[in-house]
């Protein structure tokens, strides 16, 4: 038993999610994050990795929305890099931290799931039995890959926009080691649709 999983990103046309030094970069149309806040409210809880804490910043919230009405915002953070007065653990939102059991680091008014091990499918498995049916996984890209390497997705969203970023250290939407092999995942298309200067693709992986 797990939630269901979608993955949602943005992407330049080069398929870089940030530029080299890490730093968020402004990909998304205003339509696309207009679209972004919708999906938001369709979810019982959003995650992230603590690397997207540290780059961005990110509140994870629903503009508009009060602290019951809000996603559950979770960070996957093995070491407790994410900083006291980080945004995500700002009292907006419930705020769920994953730690190693070995961390033992503690946020005021945010709840701590400790590990043995960073286990993403035993992770979803407890989120389901705590009553949490959908999970919007928002980045970044060793997250992502994490999540797909796990055959975790259910539902891939990838905003297309109008701009090069450049770089071969420039992080994608599924960073990381790499593992996957010679034929890759392979995705179904579900469909397309213009925002703006770019536009959303819609998928369904395949996993063999």
């Amino acid at each position: 038993m797990k939630p269901f999983i979608h993955v949602n990103c943005a992407m330049s046309a080069d398929g870089k999610i940030a530029g080299s030094d890490r730093k968020q970069v402004r990909i998304s149309s205003a339509e696309d994050k207009e679209r972004v806040k919708r999906l938001r409210r369709q979810y019982d809880a959003i995650l992230v990795g603590v690397g997207t804490v540290l780059a961005d910043d990110p509140h994870l919230t629903v503009k508009g929305c009060d602290f019951d009405e809000n996603p559950i915002r979770i960070v996957i953070d093995p070491h407790g890099r994410t900083p006291l007065d980080a945004a995500v653990v700002d009292d907006r939102a419930k705020t769920v931290i994953i730690t190693l059991e070995s961390c033992d680091k503690v946020w005021p008014g945010v709840s701590i799931i400790r590990c043995d091990e960073i286990v993403l499918v035993d992770i979803m498995e407890h989120l389901a039995q705590c009553g949490i049916e959908s999970v919007l996984v928002e980045g970044g890209g060793e997250t992502i890959a994490s999540f797909f390497k796990e055959k975790l997705v259910d539902r891939y969203t990838v905003f297309v926009g109008s701009m090069l970023i450049g770089g071969r250290t420039s992080p994608t939407p599924v960073d990381g080691d790499g593992w996957v092999a010679d034929d890759g995942i392979q995705l179904e298309f579900k469909g397309s649709e213009v925002l703006g200067d770019g536009v959303l693709l819609t998928y369904s992986p395949r996993y063999q």
